[in-house]
């Protein structure tokens, strides 16, 4: 399973689409709920390096995402487990995998891990984004 750009719709849509009973409908809809808390989400590992390099990014956008930390959260396993299979990482992905986490979501939508999140910033498209979730005022 690949994880497209062009599929920007709810969790439970991409779920129904793709056919994956592959994590219970509960972790879908919290990681939903966690995600359209905030007009940027991301969730983390406070320990990983990555994770710093984007939470950085966004705070010096002037962005106040919501930063969930996983290692630290109760349900943080299983909605790591869930985040992997939703960004393409196969069963066999570690959570040390490059590319895992950071998984950030603007408006609600699923952005993608680290290395999507910079090409979108590179490339231009990320501050659109951003203003358009309602995240930037610019």
């Amino acid at each position: 399973m690949q994880y497209k750009t062009e599929t920007r719709g709810s969790l439970s849509t991409y779920n129904k689409v793709n056919n994956m009973n592959v994590f219970p409908s509960e972790t879908l809809a919290r990681i939903e709920s966690m995600a359209a808390e905030n007009a940027v989400v991301i969730f983390s590992l406070s320990t990983c390096c990555m994770c710093h390099v984007v939470k950085r990014l966004f705070r010096g956008l002037g962005v106040s995402p919501a930063v969930h930390e996983l290692d630290l959260h109760p349900y943080g396993a299983d909605i790591h487990r869930a985040l992997l299979r939703l960004i393409g990482c196969s069963s066999g992905c570690a959570s040390t995998s490059p590319g895992a986490l950071p998984v950030v979501f603007i408006g609600g939508k699923m952005v993608g891990a680290m290395e999507r999140v910079m090409a979108s910033h590179i490339n231009g498209s990320l501050v659109p984004l951003l203003k358009d979730a309602g995240a930037l005022w610019l």
